[in-house]
């Protein structure tokens, strides 16, 4: 539910007319519960709903500018992207950092003799630092792919009811976006 909260207060500051300087440090303030929002929820029967409703009360009489002309798909899709991000950023920095040591050692163990093996038997003499060599290869190669899938999966969407930008024009989408 952070995300969420992150996604709410973002839309706040990118609305051009509306919520005040003090509206907006009321929302940035802004909290919640968990117990709170499934407590709200047993009432409402709607998941964001509630968050909105604990959210927007805890900001005060600037709450009212939270969730203001999102859709839920808004909030829940565009969290769901910012955490992707979040979590990708660890997993490709060690992805990234396992391919470098794998070079490091690869180069340590350059002339370190071995034997090679093929079909379960040995084979041609190799060296370590050559096996471990293809091994950073394909780390690194595979470190990009992560980093390429979490870009994919890491993007936001804030266009409103069934996608039509009817309550806000699409440059509000990349103002909100932007600001994640």
């Amino acid at each position: 539910m952070t995300a969420w909260r992150d996604v709410e207060v973002a839309a706040a500051e990118a609305l051009e007319d509306g919520p005040t300087p003090a509206d907006l440090e009321a929302i940035r303030g802004a909290t919640f519960t968990v117990e709170a929002v499934k407590e709200r929820e047993a009432v409402t029967d709607h998941d964001v709903a509630a968050f909105v409703d604990v959210l927007s009360a805890s900001a005060g009489p600037g709450g009212r500018w939270i969730h203001y002309g999102l859709t839920s798909s808004d909030v829940l899709d565009t969290a769901l992207a910012l955490q992707i991000r979040r979590a990708g950023a660890p997993i490709v920095a060690g992805a990234r950092e396992l391919a470098l040591v794998l070079a490091e050692r690869a180069r340590e163990f350059a002339d370190t003799l071995c034997v090679g093996r093929t079909h379960g038997v040995h084979a041609e003499p190799t060296t370590f630092g050559l096996k471990l060599a293809g091994y950073a290869f394909e780390a690194h190669r595979n470190a990009e792919r992560l980093e390429r899938a979490f870009e994919q999966a890491a993007v936001g969407a804030i266009s409103g009811a069934v996608g039509t930008h009817s309550a806000h024009e699409p440059g509000y989408e990349a103002r909100v976006l932007e600001r994640l």
